[in-house]
């Protein structure tokens, strides 16, 4: 006999979605960050959603709150993208607090009394990313430390009143460390630079940011890791949180995308067959192969969910990671480029929707892990490293 599955918790209802749909087009089009949005997101509950139920949070899973972003990017690309930041940095506190250690409860309890937090991490040129910086953190003698570098791609740059950063300490050039903290705001030594007008995902609002002798203290120093690739709980749950919320914020653009083609091909006629594009055999192929392949990444997210939720043991956690972001991301562009092929010329206008969806999933491209990187990760696991050149 086996048991019933639990049922799916949400937060998120459907009327709220609407309502924030209904808000998506002017935020791009005046490349706005959407405040009305987050005050509402704040009012249902949802960026405590994910804290611990015993720390007075909604307890959702990692599967649930993917579930969840993937139905809030339905509804507005940008701001999922947005709040996801957020989300992750809440994940990484359950996930080293379920490794039975208390660096990041403090974090926890700050998002409770109302924090927004976000990444500071991307640097221009940096192809390590988790595994070293191009950044600077200085012992302050008392166990805290100052960070001096520019992060770049810091989304929620309106609102955020904490940013997750890290730097490395080079006090011993021979033995470097990377050291994560969190910084406050209005602390002092940071300097925000309002310069994000790009192709998509416009309402992020993702802002360079300076960091000249940012400080934080030693309770909120919560890493100090050697450079490179680590299985320490703190920067797995970084890279496990990071690569599946984003790849279901994808995987909801992609699914709204495919929701848009399939009514526009049913209201849309032909001329020429006197019937709607929906009967028309060119179409039904192409919209039943972009489902195809959508089909394919929840299965995979929600089984890598489960397992860190889990903490499950997997030999190739990493690689298996970066793969369900670049498949999902990849799989995303596809699925869109195939929505728009099939509504015609209306999808070209920036006034419609499935204009906007097209800009905001090329933002996946950008993301780590990049193509590249997880092609390398695969063929490293595989065949191993490339041994360095002979002499």
């Amino acid at each position: 006999m086996t048991s019933e599955a639990a049922p799916r918790r949400q937060v998120l209802t459907d009327e709220l979605l609407e309502t924030i749909r209904s808000r998506a087009a002017g935020h791009d089009r005046d490349n706005t960050f959407p405040h009305d949005d987050l005050a509402d997101l704040r009012a249902a509950g949802y960026l405590t959603a994910f804290v611990p139920a015993e720390l007075g949070g909604g307890g959702l899973s990692l599967e649930e709150m993917a579930r969840e972003q993937a139905r809030l990017a339905g509804a507005s690309p940008a701001t999922a993208l947005a709040v996801n930041m957020h989300q992750i940095w809440v994940g990484v506190a359950r996930t080293v607090r379920a490794a039975g250690q208390s660096d990041m409860d403090e974090i926890l309890a700050r998002v409770m009394d109302g924090a927004i937090i976000a990444f500071g991490v991307s640097e221009a040129g940096n192809d390590l990313v988790l595994f070293g910086s191009a950044s600077d953190a200085t012992p302050d003698g008392e166990g805290g430390y100052a960070f001096n570098g520019t992060k770049i791609f810091t989304t929620l740059g309106p609102v955020w009143t904490l940013l997750g950063t890290f730097g490395t300490d080079r006090t011993d050039p021979d033995n470097p460390v990377n050291v994560w903290g969190f910084v406050e705001r209005d602390g002092g030594g940071i300097e925000i630079k309002e310069d994000w007008d790009t192709l998509g995902m416009r309402a992020t609002q993702s802002y360079t940011t300076v960091l000249d002798g940012a400080h934080a203290p030693a309770h909120r120093i919560v890493r100090r890791v050697p450079p490179g690739p680590t299985m320490d709980p703190f920067v797995f749950g970084i890279f496990a949180n990071f690569e599946i919320l984003l790849a279901a914020v994808y995987q909801g653009v992609a699914q709204r995308a495919l929701d848009v083609a399939v009514a526009t091909v049913g209201k849309r006629m032909s001329l020429k067959n006197q019937a709607p594009y929906a009967h028309d055999p060119d179409i039904r192929r192409r919209l039943a192969d972009a489902a195809i392949e959508l089909d394919a990444i929840e299965p995979q997210l929600v089984a890598l969910a489960r397992d860190v939720d889990a903490g499950a043991d997997r030999p190739l956690w990493m690689p298996q990671l970066s793969a369900l972001k670049s498949r999902a991301t990849e799989t995303a562009l596809r699925v869109v480029e195939k929505a728009v092929r099939a509504s015609g010329g209306s999808s070209f206008y920036t006034r419609a929707e499935l204009s906007r969806l097209y800009r905001d999933v090329v933002a996946g491209l950008f993301h780590p892990s990049d193509d590249e990187s997880v092609h390398a990760a695969w063929a490293n696991a595989l065949l191993g490293p490339v041994p360095p050149p002979a002499g």
